[in-house]
């Protein structure tokens, strides 16, 4: 019902800047929650930043609190990430995901639409 596209991913070198967008299209985004995960090779998919799409609230995981930015563009049905000061240990694919629901969530088993996500490599 709800399809998800990421782009803007890329090659950066550390201390860059990247800015993820996904654009969403099928339902409305009324009480939803964006989110964004990455997840590198051997290892499990991480939260890394969400927003509930009334804009009133965002949560960041840890390691990238202070440089990274959610926000979104309600008029494009579009959410982005904001990364800056980018370190190697962001290099992930990165996937937008929704949750279809008006609470507030940090798991990947608690989304229900995923986007097939888009490569980030920061280079050291």
């Amino acid at each position: 019902q709800v399809q998800l596209v990421e782009s803007g991913g890329g090659l950066v070198q550390a201390g860059g800047s990247l800015r993820l967008s996904c654009a969403a299209s099928g339902r409305t985004f009324s009480s939803y929650t964006m989110g964004w995960f990455r997840q590198a090779p051997g290892k499990e998919r991480e939260f890394v930043a969400a927003l509930n799409w009334s804009g009133t609230m965002t949560g960041y995981a840890d390691s990238v609190k202070g440089r990274f930015t959610i926000s979104r563009d309600s008029a494009k049905n579009t959410v982005y990430l904001q990364m800056n000061s980018l370190k190697p240990e962001d290099t992930a694919v990165y996937y937008c995901a929704v949750r279809a629901g008006a609470g507030m969530a940090y798991t990947t088993d608690l989304y229900d639409y995923w986007g097939q996500g888009t490569q980030v490599t920061v280079s050291s």
